[in-house]
């Protein structure tokens, strides 16, 4: 008996946001569903991933599907199953990929079903990094936990549960202090544990923050209880049948824990299309695409995380795992297969934010040169500059509003030239431009 074959003109590979974002697209612009469809190795369809890390753990009020579908995160439509089913739009979940043959255009499923399309659109995204990849003892344990699909926020929010049944005090380490490390913590510390964050660098999310900026959150996180560990490392995790129970330091300290949460970035999944496309090798690795985000292979796209591309603004291959990039390159490949080379070549500004507890900053460009900070940290409204060859290339601000934001974000988009009182002028310097 022969496999099991399907036949589409457009397949995306992947259920991440920018599938969402795809398919919306794709009917918004006149694509006919039927041509369309999406496979993924999740349990549901495409959703708004950033509540994990954050409504999603709270103890009260907390998000929950279907309410962040997308593409309700830009005020869309929510696009829950019944919207694809609706629109004709073939969505296969609990549907692994085990090989592909991009010359003959073909997609094998783990159970054999061969998959053909005319167009590819490759939305495979980016993988947790494990504490395997660095070989530390004890990682199997149980009570460690990672987050990126919905299953591992309800795994680590029963974890707590159960954790919680034994007694009062629950000891939760968080490895990482990036924006996994932050955005977590600050969802976990509302459940009443007590809270440590250990991670290599000096503070928190060295990338990004400047000392000064990142001082402030430091103390902010210490005031909720809180507790940092810094320059130190988790080099191994010990524990009693099976469960882990104490988080081992470089340093020499041991930490009593119930449960582990790792944040320490993630990495492309492009296993898949090795020899088939053009990969970048080196950092930051992923899938090369032109300024149409077609890869090396005809009919072969690649968006959101797994897409290494040279935005304008940088000039330098690049990729950005962010949920607004995730968006805009969905919809982007949608139009471009429906509508081929009559929009401009794909561009992208930089951009991130964070929400923890009552802050919420935005960050826009890069965080080169000379850093020039600006307002009253007391205040709760304040910010930096960055200035490289006398240009303002990056920019954060703490609290501010929605034209206070996009004020930041025109300082970058138009290069703007630093004047001599730039800190005097501060957010001011923004909103006259």
């Amino acid at each position: 008996m022969s496999a099991a074959s399907k036949s589409f003109s457009t397949v995306v590979l992947g259920g991440g946001v920018a599938s969402g974002y795809f398919a919306r697209e794709w009917i918004k612009e006149g694509g006919k569903g039927s041509d369309l469809a999406i496979i993924s190795d999740d349990t549901v369809v495409a959703y708004e991933r950033p509540a994990l890390s954050k409504a999603y753990l709270f103890p009260e009020g907390a998000a929950r599907l279907p309410g962040f579908y997308t593409s309700v995160g830009v005020g869309g439509e929510r696009q829950d199953p019944t919207w694809y089913s609706s629109h004709g739009i073939e969505y296969l979940t609990e549907t692994a990929i085990k090989s592909t043959d991009l010359k003959n255009k073909t997609l094998t499923t783990e159970d054999g079903t061969a998959i053909s399309f005319e167009k590819l659109v490759i939305g495979t995204g980016a993988r947790v990094t494990r504490l395997e990849d660095f070989k530390t003892p004890g990682a199997d344990l149980e009570g460690v936990y990672y987050l990126r699909k919905v299953a591992d926020a309800d795994a680590l929010l029963e974890g707590i549960a159960e954790a919680k049944k034994k007694g009062p005090d629950v000891n939760i380490v968080i490895v990482g202090g990036g924006y996994i490390g932050m955005e977590v913590g600050a969802g976990l510390v509302k459940h009443g544990v007590n809270l440590t964050l250990v991670f290599p660098e000096s503070r928190l999310m060295e990338r990004l923050l400047t000392p000064e900026l990142a001082g402030f959150y430091e103390k902010y996180y210490e005031g909720k209880g809180v507790k940092l560990i810094k320059k130190d490392l988790v080099t191994a995790l010990e524990g009693t049948d099976g469960k882990v129970t104490t988080a081992v330091l470089k340093s020499g300290k041991r930490l009593p824990v119930d449960l582990v949460v790792v944040g320490t970035g993630a990495r492309p999944n492009v296993e898949l299309f090795k020899g088939a496309v053009d990969l970048l090798e080196g950092p930051p690795g992923g899938i090369k695409v032109d300024g149409r985000l077609q890869t090396s292979a005809p009919g072969v796209f690649a968006v959101g995380d797994v897409a290494a591309f040279k935005p304008a603004f940088t000039g330098e291959l690049t990729r950005q795992e962010h949920v607004t990039n995730a968006r805009l390159t969905g919809a982007y490949v949608a139009r471009e297969i429906l509508t081929p080379g009559t929009q401009p070549e794909y561009d992208y500004l930089p951009f991130f934010y964070s929400r923890e507890f009552d802050l919420s900053w935005q960050f826009y460009g890069q965080s080169q040169g000379d850093p020039v900070h600006f307002g009253d940290q007391s205040s709760g409204k304040f910010g930096a500059y960055w200035v490289k060859d006398g240009t303002v290339v990056g920019a954060f601000l703490e609290s501010g509003s929605e034209e206070e934001n996009a004020a930041i974000k025109k300082v970058i988009q138009t290069k703007a030239k630093a004047p001599s009182d730039l800190q005097a002028q501060g957010l001011a310097f923004a909103a006259s431009l």
